[in-house]
């Protein structure tokens, strides 16, 4: 591909992206996309026959850009608490940059189910608990999380976290009334989040065996995980030598 065919495509994406935020995959016109792109409809059904092929296209793009953010999650030298704090920053900045996703990935669910569950194929929550499992093994124990606990867990934090966005519209109303600014209330709930779910893993006891002690805000920006992550190995490294 070359460079100028490389651009082409990127701005189909981002064309492709915006006319399916705004208007939905039924709503949205290939003509419509061609124009935002600044290309011909005869253009853009070369790189794209249906407006099916771009969808599924774009869908996968969107999961791949997300995928790619999350990915120290899988970092074996992160405890599960630490990953939980990463999640909630890194996932509500994501939404707070793409605002109407949530919203569009419902309306699309309720729209056609059939070509979701398509979409959502490759996703599975064994395959997440495994990866749990292996990484967090001792830690699942203690705070007695099993299989069978993961679509509660992960629907629940999942909906912690995309509320506020679903609901924009009404919260900013209801903030509003109450003397409350929508955008500080997403800052705050970034840490808010993960000690909710924190504290409801280890459970009712957890804050009296540790004398009622706040829970700690490990700095967890993407780098901070990698940086702890080098460094283990290196510590590693040097154990050998001796």
């Amino acid at each position: 591909m070359t460079e100028v065919e490389k651009q082409t495509e990127d701005r189909i994406f981002e064309s492709a992206t915006e006319i399916f935020m705004e208007k939905g995959m039924d709503g949205a016109r290939m003509k419509d996309i061609a124009n935002h792109a600044g290309i011909n409809k005869a253009l853009l059904h070369y790189y794209y026959r249906t407006k099916e092929h771009l969808f599924e296209a774009v869908f996968e793009k969107m999961a791949a850009v997300v995928f790619s953010r999350f990915t120290p999650v899988f970092d074996e030298n992160a405890t599960l608490e630490e990953k939980i704090r990463f999640f909630f920053r890194e996932h509500i900045s994501f939404l707070q940059k793409n605002p109407r996703l949530p919203a569009f990935i419902l309306n699309e669910i309720n729209r056609n189910p059939d070509r979701m569950k398509k979409l959502l194929q490759r996703f599975s929550i064994n395959e997440v608990w495994d990866n749990l499992e292996r990484l967090h093994h001792d830690e699942l124990i203690r705070y007695n999380i099993t299989r069978e606990m993961m679509p509660q867990l992960m629907t629940s934090i999942a909906a912690i976290s995309i509320f506020p966005f679903a609901a924009k519209g009404i919260l900013e109303v209801l903030f509003e009334k109450s003397g409350y600014d929508y955008n500080d209330y997403l800052e705050k709930r970034k840490d808010f989040a993960a000690d909710f779910v924190i504290r409801a893993i280890k459970g009712p006891d957890h804050g009296r065996n540790e004398k009622e002690q706040p829970l700690e805000k490990p700095s967890l920006h993407k780098g901070d995980l990698l940086v702890k992550a080098q460094q283990t190995s290196g510590n590693k490294g040097k154990r050998k030598n001796i």
